[in-house]
């Protein structure tokens, strides 16, 4: 039985290109092997450019090759439902962007496709698998801020490119989609649970997607969450904790750094710092990309399984629907 899962890569992004790829190149488990693009000629040049060994120039052609066990989906957000579903009726495995869709209806079909097929399907949050979150998590279980009650925290960037996809409602766009995810998913890791409620106001831009959206959600135990995303803020990544003893702070939320390392500091209750944690660096993506191909090796269920994607949509389903009525919002309905 072979030691590493051979992947392949459905689009020529940027995004793939400058950290999926690298990563899955520095990882153990894992062998990129293919790459595809609806345009031959550019197929051919990204995987040279990439160290790519095999190119494409159409999606169905990878997915029909036998030389490929699971493949990583970058695609515009409108396209992932398409191909996550016809990968797994081609028998592969998937790794696919978030959000997985563009509601929590076709993210339950997609896991329903996926399990049908028997194959297994995750969502691309790689920040889940390093060391940075599972020790934020050990702290808050250990008491280290008392109960917590109150979670901060948001992404933002400046989004200038004026024609890029993200502006586009037709494909998915928007910051929540894009980057108010994370805080989202940030919310339910930290909790373990699933917002009972939430309340939303958004900026809709020009094109109109949101460009900023503010949100409120409330968790079952008298825990909220503030949190925000947005493409007309400076870049902020960042998550503060707050408990009944204390608070956390993180710094490099959602995108630990692997060339320098990422520290949890811990306050008391009178806001003087009490200690920190130093968490040596590593690079998230390979950590993520070694995680499921070792667990797809062993025939093991990911450590995220895709139903928590369901969850996460639901709650973004919520938030929109908040944000466009104004009024709060039972997650579900």
């Amino acid at each position: 039985m072979s030691d590493t899962i051979r992947w392949g890569v459905l689009s020529t992004s940027r995004h793939a290109a400058t950290t999926w790829i690298p990563a899955c190149h520095a990882a153990q488990r894992g062998e990129l092997v293919a790459v595809a693009s609806r345009d031959a000629d550019r197929a051919r040049q990204y995987a040279s450019e990439n160290g790519i060994p095999r190119s494409f120039g159409d999606y169905e052609s990878l997915l029909a090759s036998p030389d490929v066990d699971a493949v990583y989906i970058p695609l515009p957000n409108h396209l992932h439902k398409e191909w996550t579903i016809k990968a797994a009726q081609a028998g592969k495995h998937v790794l696919c962007e978030k959000p997985l869709g563009l509601d929590a209806a076709q993210a339950e079909e997609m896991v329903a496709a996926c399990r049908a097929a028997g194959v297994t399907l995750a969502e691309a949050f790689q920040w889940r698998h390093h060391p940075h979150a599972e020790q934020t998590r050990d702290l808050l279980q250990s008491g280290a801020i008392g109960d917590l009650r109150l979670i901060e925290a948001g992404f933002s960037f400046p989004l200038s490119r004026a024609g890029d996809v993200r502006w586009d409602p037709s494909k998915g766009g928007g910051a929540l989609y894009d980057v108010g995810c994370y805080p989202v998913a940030l919310a339910r890791y930290v909790t373990g649970g699933e917002p009972v409620s939430v309340t939303a106001q958004a900026v809709w831009g020009q094109t109109g997607v949101d460009d900023l959206l503010v949100a409120t959600l409330e968790f079952p135990g008298g825990v909220f969450a503030k949190l925000h995303g947005g493409f007309v803020l400076a870049l902020d990544r960042y998550y503060r904790l707050v408990g009944t003893e204390g608070w956390l702070l993180a710094d490099y939320a959602y995108n630990p750094k692997d060339d320098r390392p990422n520290i949890i500091r811990q306050y008391g209750p009178d806001w003087e710092q009490r200690s920190s944690v130093e968490i040596a660096p590593v690079n998230s993506y390979t950590l993520m990309i070694d995680d499921l191909s070792e667990r797809l090796l062993a025939g093991q269920e990911p450590r995220f399984p895709a139903e928590d994607a369901i969850g996460n949509m639901r709650a973004i389903d919520a938030l929109y629907l908040a944000a466009r009525t104004g009024r709060t919002v039972r997650v579900g309905e």
